[in-house]
């Protein structure tokens, strides 16, 4: 316990409340991708509508599922440290971990197909379908910007998790204190929250909308 606490359940809920507070910047900055998002879209509707029907559904779906799956593993991390269970800790942040991994290959094929069509915003964008490369191209800068940012809190994410796993291996939680994992469970779930969030924005909206 850190000397400036009186007690070891009032250092959990400074940590608990600092956590909380970081989440509500963490959701201010994306409100501020998806409202300029939701402006461009409605003002070039046309052309988001056709660059969101060149995104892989596929993986974009792929990658849901495996991020919901690692918020119920996660979820499970959590319960398990509760109950002292070292064991189960281990093995539910794996598994959090692999499914993580999972979403971080797929978003790299992703990108790199679309390096490959040559549709990085930039100065060597390349658009030969219909529609206004222009504003296509902003779309993608959207998508980019969004989902680059989305994936580097993943990232994050799995070096965190890998520094849980070394903490649960050392014993450095108890029953009484697992403040770290719990928190950075609030954080794997906003994550997964916020792609919750993205898939349908970015690759289905548009798509269905036609």
């Amino acid at each position: 316990m850190r000397h400036q606490f009186d007690d070891m359940d009032q250092q959990n809920d400074a940590a608990s409340l600092g956590m909380w507070l970081f989440l509500l910047t963490e959701v201010m900055f994306f409100g501020g991708f998806f409202l300029g998002y939701s402006i461009y879209r409605s003002e070039y509707y046309e052309s988001f509508v056709i660059g969101s029907q060149n995104l892989d559904v596929f993986l974009g779906g792929l990658n849901t599922v495996a991020l919901i799956t690692s918020s119920v593993t996660m979820a499970f991390a959590v319960r398990a440290a509760q109950l002292g269970k070292k064991n189960h800790v281990l093995i539910f942040l794996v598994l959090t971990l692999v499914l993580g991994l999972v979403f971080m290959v797929n978003k790299y094929i992703e990108y790199s197909h679309k390096l490959h069509d040559g549709l990085i915003p930039g100065y060597n964008f390349l658009w030969t379908g219909l529609g206004d490369g222009q504003t296509i191209q902003l779309f993608y800068g959207f998508y980019f910007c969004m989902t680059g940012t989305h994936g580097l809190h993943v990232l994050i994410g799995l070096v965190l998790i890998v520094w849980l796993l070394i903490r649960v291996w050392q014993d450095k939680f108890t029953t009484e204190y697992y403040a770290p994992i719990e928190n950075f469970g609030l954080y794997w779930h906003f994550v997964d929250l916020v792609w919750i969030f993205l898939f349908p924005l970015l690759y289905l909206i548009g798509g269905l909308a036609v």
